[in-house]
Parts: C-alpha cells; sequence; structure tokens
C-alpha cells in the first residue's frame, strides 16, 4: 500500500521522525499512534511503551470520501495524534484525510521502516573491567549488541548487517580500531553483520561448536573454541560454551564482569530450544540449555552481569538504561534458574510463542547458504525476535 500513489488531500501534513518519536516515548510523554496497517501485521509487531496509547484500523476505512462515523469515534479528537504504517505512505494520506476534519495530526516519517533504524549505544555504567562497555539496542526488535572498548582497540559482539557502516563510525568516534567482530551463533532473528564487517578488515570470530550446523564462509573466520581468549587492549574476552537455544551457542566473558550470553539467558527470561532442530530436538536441546545455565552461567560470581542479546518489551532497564542484571538478581528473580531439570525441561517447553518471522530464511543467510542483498536482508529481520520462551512462564511471581 506505501508503493501506491494516492490521492492527496490539499492540506499541509507534518511528519515526525521516529527518533524524536522515540524521544517522546522515552521521555514519559502521553503519545497516541493510529496504526494503518492491516490487524495481523499490527498484532504481530506494534509501537509499545508505558506511556503510549496505540490503536489500529486499517488504511482501507479511509479510502472513501464519507469516512464511517463508527470508525471516526475510534480516533479521539482532544489531543495530537501520529499516524503511522509500514513505510510512511499511506499514513500521510491518512493523516491528511483526519487532518480536513479538524484532527490534530501528524505522521511516522518512514513508517515502521524507520522506527526499526533506530539504534542507540548505551554505556554500561555497572561493568567494572578494563576500557568501556556499551550495549547496542535496537528497540523495534529488541535486538542487543556489546561493545567493548580499550585504549585503541574495539571488539562488536553480535553485529547487525544493518548498521555495519554505524559501527565503524562509532569506532573511528571513539579513536578505536575496531579488531574483532563476534557472533555468538547462527541467529534465526537478524542478518549477521560479521561477514559485511569482515569485508572492511575487521576479524570475524564465530563459535567452532556452530560450524557443523554448514557454515559456508568458516574458513574465513577465527573459530571460537571454549576457553579460549581475545584481548582488546587490556580487557580480555573469554570463549564460554553454551549450548541449548542452539547447538553452537556460544557466551562470552568480558574481562570477567560481563557474560554477553547471546540468546541463551536474557534478563527476564531464557532461550527457547526450538529454532535448530524443531518440536523434536526441542526436549534434548532444553536439557541442554539446563546443564549450561546450571554449570557454566550460575556457577559464575553473583555479581557477574548478564547481557542478552535480546530484550522483550516486558523487560525493564537497569538504572543505567541498558537490559544488563547481575547474575544473583536473576537468580533471586527468575523460577526457572532454581528449578530441577525435569520441571525447567517442561516449563519451557509448554508455552512456546510463535518462531521469528522468516527464521528460516535468516538462518540460511546467515549460514552462507541463501544470499540476500540490503533490502531484502533489513526486510527479513522486520517484526519480534521471539527468540526466548514464554516470559510470563519463566518469571519469578
Amino acid at each position: 500500500m506505501d508503493d501506491m500513489d494516492l490521492p492527496m488531500p490539499d492540506v499541509e501534513i507534518e511528519s515526525v521522525s521516529p527518533d524524536e518519536l522515540k524521544g517522546q516515548i522515552d521521555a514519559g510523554e502521553d503519545v497516541t499512534l493510529l496504526d494503518t496497517r492491516m490487524e495481523s501485521e499490527y498484532n504481530e509487531w506494534k509501537i509499545d511503551g508505558e506511556t503510549v496509547e496505540s490503536i489500529n484500523i486499517p488504511y482501507f476505512e479511509f479510502l472513501d470520501d464519507e469516512i464511517d462515523d463508527d470508525v471516526l469515534a475510534q480516533i479521539p479528537d482532544d489531543r495530537e495524534i501520529t499516524v503511522l504504517c509500514a513505510k510512511g505512505g499511506s499514513s500521510e494520506y491518512v493523516a491528511a484525510q483526519l487532518r480536513e476534519r479538524g484532527y490534530d495530526v501528524d505522521h511516522l516519517e518512514d513508517g515502521m521502516n524507520g522506527w526499526a533504524r533506530i539504534y542507540e549505544r548505551v554505556e554500561v555504567e555497572r561493568y567494572d573491567g578494563a576500557g568501556t562497555l556499551y550495549q547496542y539496542q535496537r528497540p523495534s526488535s529488541g535486538c542487543l549488541g556489546y561493545l567493548i572498548v580499550d585504549g585503541d582497540e574495539a571488539a562488536l559482539i553480535d553485529p547487525l548487517r544493518a548498521f555495519t557502516d554505524r559501527y565503524l563510525q562509532d569506532a573511528d568516534e571513539l579513536d578505536a580500531d575496531l579488531k574483532y567482530a563476534i557472533d555468538t551463533h547462527i541467529h534465526a532473528d537478524h542478518i549477521s553483520g560479521i561477514r559485511d564487517l569482515a569485508d572492511e578488515g575487521v576479524e570475524g570470530v564465530i563459535p567452532k561448536a556452530a560450524v557443523d550446523r554448514g557454515i559456508t564462509y568458516a574458513d574465513e573466520m577465527t573459530l571460537a573454541a571454549d576457553g579460549d581468549e581475545f584481548e582488546v587492549g587490556a580487557a580480555t574476552i573469554e570463549t564460554v560454551y553454551t549450548p541449548g537455544h542452539t547447538s553452537g551457542m556460544t557466551s562470552y566473558l568480558i574481562d570477567d564482569s560481563l557474560l554477553a550470553t547471546g540468546d541463551g539467558l536474557f534478563v527476564e527470561s531464557v532461550a527457547r530450544p526450538d529454532l535448530e532442530e524443531g518440536d523434536e530436538g526441542a526436549e534434548d536441546a532444553a536439557r541442554q540449555l539446563y546443564e549450561s545455565l546450571q554449570e557454566r552461567v550460575l556457577t559464575l560470581p553473583n555479581d557477574t552481569l548478564v547481557g542478552g542479546a535480546h530484550f522483550s518489551d516486558s523487560a525493564d532497564p537497569a538504572d543505567d538504561g541498558t537490559y544488563t542484571a547481575p547474575i544473583g538478581q536473576l537468580e533471586e528473580e527468575m523460577d526457572a534458574l532454581t528449578m530441577d531439570e525435569d520441571e525447567f525441561v517442561e516449563l519451557i517447553l509448554s508455552d512456546m510463542p510463535p518462531r521469528p518471522a522468516n527464521y528460516e530464511d535468516i538462518i540460511l543467510t546467515n549460514l552462507g547458504q541463501q544470499e540476500a542483498n540490503d533490502k531484502e536482508a533489513f526486510e527479513l529481520e522486520l517484526g519480534p525476535n521471539n527468540c526466548a520462551a514464554s516470559q510470563e512462564s519463566l518469571a519469578g511471581d
């Protein structure tokens, strides 16, 4: 719909940028959104927030000259409304239709595609290792990455292909050379940027345990085995093999202060175990995940920070604005971390959310077995990540 020409009413419509909208939400301002995408798209993926009121009315309800009174009755006329769609075209048309009828409206520039391009770098203030640690946050999908900088060297964990240029610019801004780009596993929700960064001269690092899944570019990468270490200035990144979410799932302990757990453990949930082998292999993977959590993660000091590769809408950030938490706190708050193995397996298999959109194509692309240009790669990963088990079932009371 956004690529179609619509007869625009002769009124001027202001736009709000995705960054401006994010700033309003972060500041706790009351925001009212009119989302004109189809109901199925809206239910799968939308903009949320404590102060956000979101209304879904598909664009086709506004195509007639006479808009149904029942449709207009759903739209508040006592406040400003931001109209949005997928790419920004039909939302501008709907906003113009409403402006002609006296509503106070603007529209979201570039729609949900623009929202998906928001990427923020936040310092992890509780990190007490060498150098400075940052967490990258993509609010549209909850993707997280990590940048450790010490002196003139930097390393990146779980890069996204869509932000390759951003990583290089940030390293330059911080007067550092990006030495390593490291993946925790073969992701199923977004396209990895590790090969694009390797093309720019960055040393790509992938888990050795993931190679057998059929990675076509393994010979071009450094393979990280359990216990391997990578030096970044005075900081050390230690490889910690933590299978379960996938057979090759690997965490990285950054200078004994933060464990980048990939999709193994999040601040409000644990991994889902069914994205590699499907339902048939989910139980075995869940038992492997339990062992990894109990023997490789929870045995670390209680004040070790955990930083996953994702956060959900229900996750609360720490005081520094990052989605990180000490292991001891997670063990106190998350029932799943204190169960015995059979209880754990039964729980996480009992309430699995839908698999990520396009996850099979994303996995094949990340393995190098399927090609996607930049536009195709970006569109493949639009939507929620859904790489965790159900937060509702796993969190403590």
